[in-house]
């Protein structure tokens, strides 16, 4: 008796397994025949074989589609056409860091090297100058300040 119900559960089960697929491959193929029969000019497409480019006419009542790759017409049948593949974005290696994080952009004169020491400039040794004179003035009074006695 045990052995006929894990027989019927295991009938079951593939019998549900099947279903589920047979279901999931219906929606494919309704997704690509909504697709195919939405074809319009300037779509982008790609052909089962590999080829890419944007569709030129479509004729639905012969099935056929004519597709411009890089200035070369050619007729294909509309089972033949497939969206496009999705491309992902480059990224080179110097552009990311060992864990492959995005590395900090640098802004324009900023030196490569943090630690480094910034160049100075003929205007930056000016502002230094000017600073270190107006912190001999400001030295010079503080010191007269401190000789004078306070009344």
């Amino acid at each position: 008796m045990g052995s006929m119900i894990f027989m019927i559960v295991i009938i079951a089960l593939m019998i549900a397994m099947m279903w589920g697929s047979s279901r999931k491959s219906k929606q494919q193929q309704a997704a690509v025949q909504d697709f195919r029969q939405s074809l319009q000019p300037g779509d982008e497409v790609a052909t089962t074989t590999g080829l890419l480019g944007k569709v030129v006419s479509v004729d639905l009542e012969k099935e056929q589609v004519v597709i411009d790759s890089e200035g070369s017409q050619s007729r294909w049948r509309i089972q033949a056409i497939t969206k496009p593949p999705i491309v992902p974005a480059y990224v080179h290696d110097d552009e990311v860091d060992e864990n492959g994080n995005p590395l900090p952009e640098q802004v324009e004169g900023q030196s490569e090297d943090a630690d480094a020491p910034a160049e100075v400039t003929a205007a930056d040794d000016t502002a230094t100058q000017n600073f270190a004179a107006s912190e001999g003035k400001d030295d010079a009074q503080s010191k007269s300040s401190d000789s004078e006695p306070e009344q």
